[in-house]
């Protein structure tokens, strides 16, 4: 749930990226961390939080473009989980106040089995927590699309964006910082947009 901080004028946006082992997630972040545009000092620390074998990072920042809703900055809180399944619980404690999350999907045709499953996952984690992801805004993000074996699209969309009103999604090459930007606009795009709708009174 985003946080209000009266103090700074800034409402604090939670976006989650979660997907199998292995798929992207962190590349991601690593992608934004390095390139997003910041006014000065308002770009967080690259925080990692590593186990054995699996890593879990996290920063904020405020775009220098940072729309106002309300005389309110938004910062954007960014959060990956741990891809592999014996890190479930850490899984469910980032999931915690979530307001938007970007799903990364590895392209490469043997992990369409992790993808499923991590999706389901995350479904399952989500009612844990009492929460559907109907309501929370989500895309896509196909990526490894530079790989030789990467299954086509419209294969991945079926077995991943299988419903009437199909969600966002995107091809990536995370490592060349391909598709990430056009990843993280939509998501912030569709929390802001999100955001003004509930914050502009509604009229009979």
């Amino acid at each position: 749930m985003a946080i209000i901080n009266q103090a700074t004028k800034e409402l604090q946006v939670k976006i989650v990226y979660y997907g199998p082992a292995m798929c992207g997630k962190t590349t991601n972040l690593v992608q934004v961390h390095d390139h997003v545009q910041t006014a000065a000092g308002s770009k967080g620390k690259l925080v990692s939080l590593a186990t054995s074998s699996d890593r879990t990072l996290f920063f904020d920042f405020l775009p220098i473009e940072a729309m106002s809703i309300k005389g309110f900055k938004t910062k954007f809180q960014l959060y990956t989980v741990p891809g592999q399944v014996i890190y479930n619980t850490t899984r469910q404690l980032v999931l915690r106040g979530v307001d938007g999350i970007v799903f990364v999907a590895d392209s490469q045709y043997e992990k369409m089995t992790e993808n499923v499953e991590s999706f389901q996952n995350l479904a399952d984690n989500l009612k844990a927590l009492k929460l559907n992801l109907d309501d929370i805004p989500y895309v896509i993000q196909y990526n490894k699309r530079d790989l030789p074996n990467a299954a086509p699209i419209e294969y991945m969309d079926f077995l991943l964006n299988n419903r009437d009103v199909q969600v966002p999604s995107f091809s990536g090459a995370a490592h060349k910082c391909e598709g990430v930007f056009e990843t993280l606009n939509m998501i912030t795009r569709m929390l802001l947009n999100k955001f003004i709708n509930r914050s502009t009174p509604q009229y009979a």
